[in-house]
């Protein structure tokens, strides 16, 4: 009895852990606190990620813009100063990345 218990809690943790699996731009997004100003699709602080991808959209130049920005911080637009993100080029990048594919 105890066994199967065993295996049925070890299969919902499982599964139930598989949707909580993040990648590199959204671990950034948690470890920068991204969420204090920005959300997915309500604006806060600052811009929904929506909002961000949708000015954005169909501008080949966009994801070399917002990383630079990232990278370096300072004025984005017309928002307050954005502070710098301190992490890999490659999680930047992919932080970008959710944010232009955010709806």
């Amino acid at each position: 009895m105890k066994l199967t218990l065993a295996i049925a809690a070890a299969f919902a943790t499982v599964a139930l852990a598989g949707p909580a699996v993040a990648g590199p731009g959204e671990d950034l997004a948690v470890k920068e606190k991204c969420s204090k100003c920005h959300t997915e699709k309500t604006t806060k602080k600052g811009p929904a990620w929506a909002s961000v991808a949708e000015k954005y959209k169909g501008n080949a130049d966009a994801p070399e813009k917002l990383f630079q920005a990232l990278k370096k911080g300072g004025k984005m637009g017309d928002e307050e100063d954005h502070k710098k993100v301190t992490a890999s080029d490659a999680d930047i990048k992919a932080l970008v990345q959710v944010v232009l594919s955010s709806k």
